[in-house]
């Protein structure tokens, strides 16, 4: 089908220049058939003036060879027109096949080349459907574990000696939350991962309700190291358990965006990852984690990253902004807007951005489009419950929101 299509395409375009090429230009006077039969008509006209006597045969005579002359020359001039004509008809015909050739010669060895033409429609229903199917039939945590490359640790015989005695004692002390979670944090640091995350387990199943948002993440951060960075479901469920104790927690955040990333959702895993960046601290751990692959998610995603860090108006652009009449500094307010809201459009943003749009537009009375973006980002940051509330806050301000 899309062959078929782009061959139709081709082919009107193809049709459209051919038209035009074709065409002849009603412009062009054909001058030397008009000459000749004025001429002839002068001739005709002469011999009736002969014969009612106003014209004599001497002038005549000398009317009727000038006449000739200038037939001759016309009839001349004609038939360079005529070879002109078929030379012209020539070279539209060349340059008729040369557009051919690269119109669809061009156009098949772009898509090659750009495109993937054995690939399959891919429309968003389908992706998302595939993703949810990848995701349910992916590989469970004992799975990756046994299917992980090994980690080369070099293990002290002291640490080592020590490690064990930890787990002597633990054997006889099932309850001891402090000594379990001691013990997964050297069993990690000996590279027993699996071991490492028995001992976390234990800790979730000592304190049970009463366990925090760090205990899960931690589980979740072994299990994904145990992997070798895959997210598994159980590390997924972890992750989900520790964010709704604390839906703020970065690094629980991190591991969420790992797992949609990997799961056929980069769009979303962009912007969670966009909000921790934009949130910092810059010398957080999870930052250059995220600085080193978001432009693989963005690039999955189809958002350009061009732009993501462009600055905002400088200090002599504010200072002119001062200056200026209120309508001119409203103009250079409404471009900056205009551009924020590109940006978000095109590549999307953390929750403050688009809350910062929001309110921009009520500022601006413009309420239509503060609705149109409050509306929309309700659907992107949709089960963000902290993103939602700064969103409906900036929407309550610009007047389009309860």
């Amino acid at each position: 089908m899309f062959w078929l299509f782009a061959a139709l395409m081709v082919l009107v375009s193809l049709a459209l220049i051919v038209a035009v090429v074709m065409r002849a230009n009603p412009a062009v006077a054909k001058t030397a058939e008009l000459d000749l039969q004025v001429y002839k008509d002068q001739l005709v006209e002469v011999e009736r003036d002969v014969a009612r006597g106003t014209l004599p045969e001497a002038d005549a005579e000398a009317v009727r060879v000038e006449v000739s002359r200038r037939i001759l020359a016309a009839d001349k001039r004609g038939q360079s027109e005529i070879a002109a004509r078929g030379a012209g008809r020539g070279l539209n015909l060349a340059l008729l096949a040369l557009l051919v050739a690269v119109l669809a010669g061009g156009s098949y060895g772009l898509y090659t080349r750009l495109g993937v033409p054995g690939l399959p429609d891919l429309p968003l229903e389908a992706r998302k459907e595939a993703a949810r199917i990848a995701r349910a039939n992916r590989p469970d945590q004992e799975a990756a574990e046994a299917s992980a490359p090994p980690v080369e640790i070099e293990r002290q015989p002291e640490y080592i000696a020590l490690v064990g005695q930890l787990r002597d004692v633990l054997a006889t002390r099932q309850d001891d939350v402090n000594g379990f979670r001691l013990l997964a944090n050297h069993e990690a640091r000996l590279g027993n991962f699996t071991a490492a995350r028995l001992a976390q387990q234990r800790v979730l199943d000592i304190q049970g309700e009463a366990a925090a948002e760090s205990d899960y993440t931690d589980l979740a951060e072994i299990m994904v190291v145990a992997a070798g960075g895959y997210v598994s479901p159980e590390a997924e469920s972890a992750l989900a358990k520790a964010i709704r104790i604390d839906p703020k927690s970065h690094r629980a955040r991190y591991y969420s965006g790992l797992a949609l990333a990997q799961n056929g959702r980069p769009d979303i895993a962009y912007r969670m990852w966009q909000g921790l960046l934009d949130e910092g601290p810059d010398d957080a751990p999870w930052i250059p984690l995220i600085q080193a692959q978001i432009g693989t998610v963005a690039r999955a995603a189809g958002i350009s990253l061009a732009n993501r860090n462009a600055p905002g108006p400088t200090a002599e652009q504010v200072q002119s902004a001062q200056g200026m009449s209120e309508e001119d500094r409203q103009d250079m307010i409404r471009g900056m807007v205009a551009g924020l809201s590109e940006r978000l459009a095109q590549e999307g943003g953390s929750p403050t951005e688009w809350a910062r749009l929001i309110r921009a537009y009520g500022v601006l009375g413009e309420t239509g489009k503060a609705s149109a973006i409050w509306n929309e980002a309700v659907e992107d940051f949709a089960g963000n419950d902290d993103a939602l509330r700064l969103l409906r806050e900036a929407a309550r301000a610009a007047e389009v929101a309860n």
